[in-house]
């Protein structure tokens, strides 16, 4: 065989390697290619994923945050509301307090007003009565001075005043010519305020 037959049988095995090789460079391109469109996808995917999982943790963090919000505020409202009934608590300790020990010096107050009332009527000329009188009444005087000082406040009615649930009680009710229905006949006792509470009220008798 000579050289130049040689050569002209070697050059289509030459062709066919090169046509081989070049066959194999595409379809890694074409795979490379695919390949990497796949990845780009799968990318795509996975970072769908994560906006919405990183929406979805905003969303509960909002909700949580709102609701530690309320608490907060209901929180604030509750020491509010406690630190007013407390000044209340306190302010009406002090002003009321004392309720008890008056309670138990208004007695002492109308019998002291009932025996002055009685030397008065007695109408008695006698020196040593007199002074006795003027005692009384220095001493009922300061008593009512000291009972105004601390928030006391009388209530006595007068014949004829209409008479009033809320100030006084009737003890019985009688039917007399010339007298205007639900009006004051007679005060039995005198009604007290306490810094303008009712802690007792006047007793009194009504006209029907």
């Amino acid at each position: 065989m000579s050289d130049e037959q040689k050569v002209d049988e070697q050059v289509p095995e030459e062709e066919i390697k090169a046509q081989a090789s070049y066959d194999t460079d595409n379809n890694d391109i074409e795979n490379n290619v695919n390949t990497n469109a796949d990845n780009e996808e799968v990318i795509d995917e996975l970072a769908a994923l994560e906006a919405e999982e990183l929406i979805a943790r905003i969303k509960q963090a909002q909700t949580k945050a709102d609701e530690n919000w309320d608490v907060a505020l209901r929180t604030k409202a509750e020491m509010e509301n406690i630190r007013r009934r407390t000044e209340k608590e306190v302010a009406n300790a002090r002003k009321f307090g004392i309720e008890k020990m008056i309670n138990e010096i208004l007695p002492v107050k109308d019998s002291m007003e009932l025996g002055l009332k009685a030397a008065v009527d007695m109408d008695i000329e006698d020196e040593s009565v007199h002074k006795i009188r003027e005692g009384m009444e220095l001493t009922l005087k300061m008593m009512n001075d000291a009972l105004t000082k601390i928030g006391i406040t009388e209530i006595s009615p007068q014949d004829g005043d209409a008479f009033s649930a809320e100030f006084h009680q009737a003890m019985s009710m009688q039917e007399i010519p010339g007298k205007e229905s639900n009006t004051i006949i007679a005060v039995m006792q005198k009604g007290y305020l306490l810094n303008e509470r009712l802690i007792r009220p006047a007793m009194v008798m009504v006209a029907k």
